[in-house]
């Protein structure tokens, strides 16, 4: 689109420096869209996306050379230069296309909110993996103080997606190293952050990858494996209570002097059955009890 003309002159000239041209200025349109000189654009050293897809930027590449930018940057004016807010995977492959100038929105922000910015514009869109996404909302929460009810109302998820998508910081680093490289999705992240053991963690992680599991696959190995670790616990608890039992027991046979039976359901409850076989027997155990008839 041509740049304005006219009557504007100089004026216009003067609220843009001196590297932007005008690409787009709408009176119904809050942004206006400038062209930038790509070498005036810098990204945050603060992104929150860490790993860029080579194959992916080449496509956008393909793209960018058939269509041109389509949709612009967001920037950040900073002292002889423009800092990404929010498009640094189309700053990439413009450059790479070999185009010499972008087109950018210029928005004013000081430094925290050019980060909340970025951190909920990238979040949004999607640009980001399961792992980045987690860090960033984690972000959002720790450094600028917002509660999981308002991450999802600025996110438009629900509460228990967000919740969700946390629990993917507590998974294995090597399983994380499998998000960071696009192995495993964050539906598959968020099925294995539902094992508390790291090793299993890991374990699925690589039968995801091997047998190439879907999402409902990997959640009935979840099921399996917690189902399998409850059992054992419960059995490995029952074990130590038939030890514990039968001691008791034994104990109360002696003393007593008859048969006794010891129902632990745990450690600190069950039931003590006493048996008698005559009346006399029963007269005696009252006896010993120091019961009067």
């Amino acid at each position: 689109m041509a740049g304005i003309k006219g009557g504007l002159g100089k004026g216009l000239d003067a609220l843009f420096p001196s590297n932007v041209n005008v690409e787009y200025l709408s009176s119904d349109s809050k942004d206006a869209i400038v062209e930038l000189k790509i070498n005036d654009v810098e990204p945050n050293i603060n992104q929150p996306r860490k790993t860029f897809d080579d194959k992916k930027i080449d496509e956008l590449v393909d793209s960018i050379k058939a269509h041109g930018v389509i949709q612009p940057i967001i920037v950040s004016k900073k002292d002889n230069y423009y800092e990404i807010i929010a498009g640094e995977r189309r700053w990439r492959a413009s450059k790479k296309a070999g185009l010499k100038t972008i087109p950018a929105i210029i928005r004013t922000y000081d430094e925290k909110k050019t980060r909340e910015v970025s951190l909920i514009e990238n979040i949004q869109r999607e640009n980001l993996n399961a792992l980045e996404t987690a860090e960033a909302i984690k972000e959002l929460m720790e450094e600028h103080h917002m509660t999981q009810e308002e991450v999802a109302k600025t996110l438009g998820k629900s509460r228990s997606s967000v919740a969700n998508t946390l629990r993917i910081l507590n998974v294995d680093s090597r399983v994380k190293e499998m998000i960071e490289l696009g192995q495993i999705s964050e539906g598959h992240a968020r099925s294995i952050a539902s094992i508390k053991d790291q090793e299993k963690q890991y374990k699925l992680a690589l039968d995801i990858i091997s047998m190439d599991l879907s999402v409902r696959d990997a959640e009935k190995a979840v099921q399996t494996t917690n189902t399998t670790s409850k059992n054992n616990k419960k059995s490995k608890t029952k074990g130590k209570l038939d030890i514990f039992t039968k001691d008791i027991e034994n104990k109360l046979k002696e003393a007593l002097g008859t048969k006794v039976s010891l129902n632990a359901q745990t450690k600190s409850r069950g039931k003590i059955v006493i048996e008698y076989f005559s009346q006399d027997e029963l007269e005696r155990l009252l006896d010993l009890f120091g019961v009067e008839l």
